[in-house]
């Protein structure tokens, strides 16, 4: 019985070709977009939990809030983690990791190579995290000072093998060689962690002043014994707080009590964070990788079972619109005694068929589109992971769905047609099927409605964070990286520089106004810093080129200059901070940081106030800035004239191997820098325009089928209304003006839908734009335009139709 359904499904597919590529298509598209955005989050869902204790791993946060000033760091102080596994048995083992500069130039033959997946890491890291050797004993491995741990893939690049790079020496330089032994050879850590290191070097070689409980540098990891319960770790922390961070705070700060430090409006708050929530949930600065968003999953997750929900809907409306073609079968069947339940049966057999061939095809697509989508989502997905053993079992089970989901309809439709009506050419719709129809339409243009008018938001956001001024000019700004590696040649690169055409001015500083390094320091206008008149304000060292550089604003006073030697103890403030210090006339004034020493201070004189300008991400407000006169050697930035960018760079190229052969030379522009901060947006708004324009066009199939089917149930009174008269033009019309009130109730459901869900959206950044009435006018409109186009083929098909063909039957 199965086997005759299956042969005469494949009989009407193939009797019926274009109809049938029409519906393959549109379900093959659909399936094959939900299957790229089910890889995609299951990739995101899937972060971190391969390791073995990874239900019982947490990282540390730290919420800070002093003086005004309040930050989400993911990290502690190098204390903290100790502390916490000496008083507390509930911790089985803690670990560290350090990744200040994130990079380390490292030497490979005679040159030397810009490693950017590096990190310091505590003995004890491969306690907490389950990565697998290839060579070497892992937790012993950064025992000892000047050691470190490499991938099977760095081994490959700098030994050739694994097992032969046991016992190497692997050269760095930070601001000096450094000789590192590699004592053992993990596996690639997977790319859905939220780390992922190819070089991690001992703790013991980070130079840092150990001992603190008030500075908050290091990622600090805990795991917890079996069974205990994270939650109850708030009142250890509160523990933690009262017997090490106060006593230290009380030197500092002159507090007696945290109850104290809270009332004035201050907050040290630590949090433990799943590891397996990282990556999706704790979105806050210095993260060890670029994390994901939750929205963005629960957003493509929609997204994904909308567009399988308006691919299966085409098919019910294909498959009903086609209804007058296969009524007569249906009555044939009846009458020569064939049951209603196995008419039902053979058309979830067509549906289902159809639903295999367009799973294939899915497939396919998936295969085709995947190193695409990855370009696009930043993934590392290949074809394989459709082949993994949680993809299998939706693979399989998705044409059945599919097919008894899309099937349903049309099969209970279709053998409801009673066979003397049918035989005698009496069909009727019914008006509760065409209201059906009706809503299923109103369905799939209320989900592009939503899609497009997300679409144009975000993408005004990102024109409006890249068009915005920041208060600083960054445009035509060269930055040349890594200047440390030029050490005390680094001024004379700049002088040479200098003296190129084309180059107005060149500053070299670590610090950027983009999210990059930063330096918190207390401060306060008072020489006796207190939980009162404290703040916690961002610390850059820069030179007296910087301003003119960067096109920084003086309002106030004036600029670092070479002629005032007590300049080294002078500070230029930032219009937010000389708010706080609330100074009718700051230049002058002394402003003063908490030093070393419990109770010792370093005072500053204020010699000028820049207007604020944006150095973080547009997602937070601005914070407080002082800009002190001292070297650094992150950058050298260059401000140009772009017409001779090309010359420009290829003279820095030059003049950099003359001073650094060894050294790697590399570059970017300042505005490319920023643009990548909204990198995750950037990405999201690229896939989101994509499944936009699919689910549209899957929705427009949907749309033919319905024009189809109505044109097919009109046949008669589009005859009689001509042969009394009636124009192309009234037909058209008369055809188009029902589609346009179901695209219309589309919108009004779909505007407050995309204005709640974009709204929500935006609340991630405190600098945004308005969401004006006039971009869900522009998605309506579009959505309108597309409606009539795709029925207009229809609709003029109808009209132009011998009214004498029609009628011949009457």
């Amino acid at each position: 019985m199965i086997r005759n359904y299956l042969k005469v499904a494949l009989r009407n597919l193939w009797r019926n070709k274009t109809f049938s590529l029409i519906n393959i298509i549109g379900l093959a598209t659909g399936l094959g977009c939900f299957i790229l955005i089910a890889l995609y989050v299951l990739d995101e869902l899937s972060y971190d939990h391969f390791y073995k204790n990874s239900d019982r791993i947490y990282r540390i946060s730290s919420d800070i809030r002093f003086g005004g000033d309040e930050t989400k760091y993911p990290f502690t102080s190098d204390m903290m983690g100790q502390a916490l596994k000496k008083d507390y048995p509930q911790v089985e083992q803690y670990t560290r990791v350090y990744n200040s500069n994130g990079s380390k130039l490292v030497k490979k033959g005679t040159q030397f190579i810009m490693e950017t997946r590096v990190a310091h890491a505590d003995s004890t890291f491969f306690d907490v995290f389950s990565l697998p050797a290839i060579a070497g004993n892992i937790h012993a491995a950064l025992y000892e000072p000047n050691t470190l741990v490499i991938t099977e893939t760095t081994a490959r690049k700098y030994f050739g093998d694994g097992n032969n790079a046991i016992g190497k020496i692997i050269e760095t330089d930070d601001n000096g060689k450094t000789l590192y032994k590699v004592t053992a050879v993990i596996k690639d850590i997977p790319s859905n962690s939220h780390f992922n290191f190819d070089f991690i070097f001992s703790m013991k070689n980070v130079d840092y002043r150990w001992g603190q409980y008030l500075s908050h540098n290091f990622h600090t990891y805990l795991l917890l014994k079996p069974g205990i319960n994270p939650a109850a770790f708030k009142k250890i922390f509160d523990q933690y707080t009262d017997q090490y961070v106060l006593p230290e705070a009380k030197a500092y700060l002159q507090i007696a009590s945290m109850d104290e430090f809270q009332q004035s409006g201050n907050k040290l708050k630590y949090s433990l964070t799943p590891l397996t929530d990282i990556h999706l949930y704790s979105n806050r600065p210095f993260e060890l990788s670029p994390g994901g968003n939750i929205q963005y999953v629960y957003i493509f997750s929609a997204v994904a079972i909308f567009i399988l929900l308006i691919a299966c809907i085409n098919f019910m409306n294909l498959t009903t619109a086609r209804s007058a073609n296969r009524a007569k079968e249906v009555g044939v069947r009846k009458v020569l005694g064939t049951e209603r339940k196995n008419l039902i049966t053979q058309f979830l057999s067509e549906s289902t068929l159809t639903a295999f061939i367009s799973c294939i095809l899915a497939i396919l697509l998936a295969f085709a589109i995947i190193p695409l989508f990855n370009s696009i989502s930043g993934k590392t997905m290949s074809v394989l992971h459709i082949f993994t053993p949680a993809i299998i079992p939706v693979l399989l089970l998705l044409p059945f769905v599919v097919g008894l989901l899309a099937g349903s309809y049309p099969a209970f439709f279709l053998s409801s047609f009673k066979p003397i009506e049918v035989l005698k050419g009496r069909l009727r719709s019914g008006r509760s099927n065409g209201s059906l129809r009706s809503a299923l339409v109103i369905f799939q243009f209320a989900t592009s409605i939503v899609l497009i008018a997300g679409t144009i938001i975000i993408y005004r956001q990102l024109h409006y964070i890249q068009t915005k001024n920041l208060g600083y000019n960054k445009n035509e700004v060269l930055l040349i990286e890594n200047g440390y590696a030029l050490q005390n040649k680094l001024e004379a690169f700049k002088q040479d520089m200098l003296q190129q055409p084309g180059v107005s001015s060149g500053t070299i500083s670590s610090y950027l106004p983009i999210p990059s390094s930063r330096s918190d320091n207390i401060f306060s206008g008072e020489r006796v810093i207190d939980a009162k008149n404290g703040f916690s304000m961002q610390e850059w060292n820069v030179d007296c080129d910087y301003l003119q550089t960067l096109g920084i604003e003086l309002i106030k006073g004036r600029n670092f200059s070479r002629d005032f030697g007590t300049d080294s103890n002078a500070v230029i403030l930032n219009e937010a901070t000389a708010k706080t210090l609330g100074y009718a006339d700051p230049i002058g004034q002394h402003i003063y940081k908490s030093g070393i020493g419990p109770g010792s201070v370093e005072s500053y004189t204020i010699i000028g106030v820049v207007k604020n300008f944006h150095f973080e991400s547009l997602k937070r407000d601005i914070g407080m800035l002082g800009l002190f006169l001292g070297r650094s050697t992150g950058f050298a930035s260059f401000k140009m004239n772009a017409a001779n960018a090309p010359q420009i760079i290829q003279y820095a190229e030059k003049k950099w191997k003359t001073y650094a052969p060894e050294m790697p030379f590399s570059y970017q522009f300042l505005d490319a820098a920023f643009n990548n901060v909204y990198r995750s947006e950037q990405r999201v708004a690229k896939i989101a325009i994509a499944f936009s324009v699919l689910a549209i066009l899957i929705a427009c199939l949907g749309l033919f089928g319905l024009a189809t089917y109505m044109a097919e149930q009109r046949t008669k009174e589009i005859g009689i209304r001509k042969v009394l008269g009636a124009s192309v033009g009234n037909v058209v019309t008369m055809l188009s003006k029902d589609f346009l009130k179901l695209v219309t109730i589309a919108f009004c459901i779909a505007a407050p839908l995309a204005w709640w869900a974009m709204h929500n959206w935006l609340q991630d950044f405190a600098y945004r734009i308005n969401i004006s009435w006039w971009i869900f006018g522009i998605a309506g409109v579009l959505a309108l335009f597309i409606a009539l186009f795709t029925i207009s083929f229809q609709a003029i098909k109808a009209a132009v139709a011998n009214p004498v063909k029609s009628l011949r039957t009457e």
